[in-house]
């Protein structure tokens, strides 16, 4: 079963990313700038690949009981998927010139 959590752990959980995702996200749209998504998009696009990346490694079998391993594999989805799309966009920016 995945992430065998009560609601409230569950929601605290979210609360954390959630307030990581908005710090990350200012901070990369102050470094991206216009080839970024806004500070709500990023924080957003944080959030997602977080979550993502903790489903498709326990998808595929990874075992995320060490919460240590889990903020890993959740901060390298979130951090993969918020530089695939600033690349995808720069690419797409950059043929529309």
């Amino acid at each position: 079963m995945f992430l065998n959590l009560d609601t409230t752990s569950l929601l605290f959980g979210f609360a954390i990313v959630a307030a990581f995702g908005f710090f990350f996200g200012t901070a990369l749209d102050a470094v991206l700038k216009e080839g970024g998504f806004g500070p709500t998009g990023n924080t957003l696009l944080f959030i997602v690949g977080f979550f993502v990346a903790v489903v498709v490694a326990n998808k595929h079998g990874i075992s995320l009981s060490d919460p240590k391993m889990a903020i890993a594999w959740g901060l390298g989805g979130a951090f993969s998927f918020i530089s695939v799309l600033a690349l995808i966009k720069a690419g797409l920016a950059r043929l529309g010139s």
